[in-house]
């Protein structure tokens, strides 16, 4: 028999984020932010919360910079090369 496809862990990030940070994950995080004193007891820890940073891909500030500096002149062409909407009907075709 074999198992769910959903309850796979394999397909799942090897750094996947977990709600519950464990005891030694606890004590690490609080000497860093330098509230942990050596004679405290492991036990009764205050919850930690987890600051989740969603990283912003430097490309789309390149992306803008171009973007900004490129702007065509006022009646110029497309780089597509065609006319712009509600622009004049090509010649040589008549309506």
């Amino acid at each position: 028999m074999s198992i769910h496809s959903s309850l796979r862990s394999a397909g799942q990030a090897a750094g996947s984020r977990r709600n519950v940070l464990k005891r030694h994950e606890r004590i690490r995080t609080l000497m860093t932010k330098g509230q942990w004193a050596e004679a405290r007891s492991v036990f009764g820890l205050p919850k930690l919360k987890q600051v989740r940073v969603k990283v912003r891909k430097a490309e789309t500030k390149d992306k803008d910079k171009a973007e900004a500096g490129a702007t065509p002149a006022e009646g110029a062409t497309p780089a597509g090369g065609s006319a712009p909407k509600g622009g004049a009907a090509p010649q040589g075709k008549s309506a």
